[in-house]
């Protein structure tokens, strides 16, 4: 293992909240950070080396490149053949182009699972709108893009004949609707050695409208089996993508107790957040040394946790303002994180809350007391 060197200069496609949290775990390290980002009030401008500029654009990026020791993401919407060109030019770039390649459309993501017997729900490839309707005997189901599909945008239900007019018309997936119990995500890492570190798998809850992570519970409330199946299915993954970085693989628990793989994001993710107070080692901090070949922190948990995300309230756009917070700071064992966005709008993310709690029944009272006291309005 090479030694650890503080003077590289960490290069980051994307200036978002992830970014910032990573940046922030950064300064522990005395690492330096250089940010590229199209917003010139992304959450990263102010407390990092800051570039704007299109993230899908070759000359950006590789302009970009140039100035850094090692390059990663914290969106995966970012111009692949920048990396790769970079990479060939001896630039270290994790998770490797090829990963990020790969992930970025869902329909090559979900071949490789299907190729490397990766649990998953059945699917089909379609190229149009018309190619779903052939399918009819397929519902319900799931259409998703293929491409630049994010937080929710790019997945549309289709229970019924009655629903295809909902489809897509671009390439996509129509994936088989699952009845399952839960939705679950386990976070995994590996460095350049090949070490790999496993998250305990936590309980996510989504907003029936948004479609985005509202609030999630650490650990997930499973049965022993059930947790160890998840964390095999994490680490065949990241090992089968031969992955250097952090790894979120978001799954599905059904009825009759089996483990599909829904999607991964190859990058710190929402379904982490709770691990910067719930865990010994953050995500954030994991994923550094996952990129830095450092040895991999312990993903023990300190105590159970939940984690509030704080999205802009419906009917309210302009600068953001936060009803509630004093109240919510009273409580103990509640930390607020805010993502520096000046403008809020409907369900954007703003912010998070942790809360964490020894006792399980009281940390989901408090997560519900966040939840309803912490507003973000305009």
């Amino acid at each position: 293992m090479a030694a650890f060197n503080p003077h590289f200069t960490i290069g980051v496609l994307g200036g978002g909240q992830l970014g910032r949290m990573l940046i922030q775990a950064g300064i522990n390290l005395d690492l330096n950070f250089h940010v590229l980002d199209p917003d010139a009030q992304a959450p990263c401008a102010g407390i990092a080396r800051f570039t704007q500029g299109k993230l899908t654009d070759y000359e950006t990026v590789m302009a970009f490149g140039k100035t850094c020791d090692i390059i990663t993401i914290e969106i995966e919407n970012v111009n692949t053949k920048a990396l790769i060109d970079l990479e060939k030019a001896g630039k270290k770039v994790f998770p490797q182009p090829a990963v990020i390649e790969l992930i970025q459309d869902k329909r090559i993501q979900k071949q490789f699972f299907a190729d490397n017997q990766i649990p998953t729900a059945p699917f089909v490839l379609v190229n149009n709108k018309e190619a779903v309707a052939k399918h009819e005997d397929f519902l319900p189901a799931v259409n998703k893009l293929g491409k630049e599909g994010y937080d929710g945008r790019g997945v549309q239900v289709i229970k019924t004949k009655a629903d295809l007019n909902k489809a897509f018309d671009a390439p996509g997936l129509l994936e088989k609707w699952i009845p399952f119990e839960k939705e679950i995500a386990v976070i995994v890492s590996r460095n350049a050695l090949g070490d790999v570190a496993v998250y305990p798998a936590v309980e996510m809850v989504f907003h029936p409208e948004a479609n985005l992570v509202e609030y999630l519970f650490s650990p997930a409330q499973i049965e022993k089996e059930i947790a160890q199946q998840a964390e095999a299915i994490a680490r065949k993954v990241i090992t089968s993508l031969n992955m250097i970085g952090l790894l979120a693989v978001e799954m599905f628990v059904t009825k009759e107790g089996e483990v599909l793989v829904n999607e991964v994001a190859p990058r710190p993710h929402n379904s982490g957040h709770q691990t910067i107070e719930g865990n010994v080692t953050s995500q954030y901090e994991q994923h550094l040394r996952s990129i830095l070949n450092l040895p991999m922190g312990s993903t023990a948990l300190l105590a159970p946790s939940a984690m509030v995300n704080l999205l802009g309230e419906e009917g309210f756009t302009g600068s953001a303002r936060y009803e509630g917070l004093e109240e919510v700071l009273k409580a103990e064992g509640v930390y607020v994180h805010l993502y520096g966005k000046k403008t809020t709008k409907p369900f954007r993310k703003m912010g998070h809350v942790t809360i964490v709690d020894k006792d399980l029944n009281s940390l989901k009272k408090k997560a519900n007391f966040v939840k309803q006291t912490l507003k973000v309005k305009a």
